[in-house]
């Protein structure tokens, strides 16, 4: 499934967001790996998908999943905590349709889309940027795998 063909942009026309079902974990841990230095494991998404506050969407373009979004609901507020696109869809707008799909879910009870990122991931700082989101805080050794700190980034409606 992920060898589709590059694309330099995806219209929104071509693409569709749905919740996360069984049959898209392989290719969801696929682009999780592929993804990021420290991935999660099939039993972090499993275990993250089983709080009953907790989200799983994926973005598809012509039937193939090019990325996915996992958030949490608060009272005030969504919380991403794990977000990546398949690398042949990076640049093409699948990112920002994801995080606008949460954004565009805000109300009067929530106000605000937060997400944590790796102060090393400036691709997810750009996009999150790009997007309407500001730092809000520095997070000190906020990783248990390295002593990287993290920005938390808000977008506030």
């Amino acid at each position: 499934e992920l060898g589709v063909q590059p694309r330099s942009n995806v219209d929104s026309t071509d693409a569709y967001i749905r919740w996360m079902i069984r049959r898209d974990m392989s290719t969801v841990l696929d682009i999780e790996h592929w993804s990021f230095e420290f991935p999660w494991s099939e039993d972090d998404f499993v275990n993250a998908l089983r709080q009953r506050n907790t989200i799983g969407m994926v973005c598809e373009v012509n039937d193939h999943v090019a990325g996915f979004v996992i958030y949490e609901l608060h009272k005030s507020h969504f919380r991403i905590v794990n977000l990546a696109v398949a690398y042949q869809y990076r640049r093409c707008g699948i990112g920002r349709l994801l995080v606008d799909k949460l954004i565009g879910k805000l109300d009067d009870r929530r106000r605000r889309v937060v997400a944590v990122v790796r102060e090393a991931n400036l691709a997810a700082q750009m996009l999150f940027r790009a997007c309407g989101f500001m730092a809000t805080a520095i997070l000190r050794d906020h990783y248990a795998d390295t002593d990287e700190d993290a920005y938390q980034m808000e977008c506030s409606r």
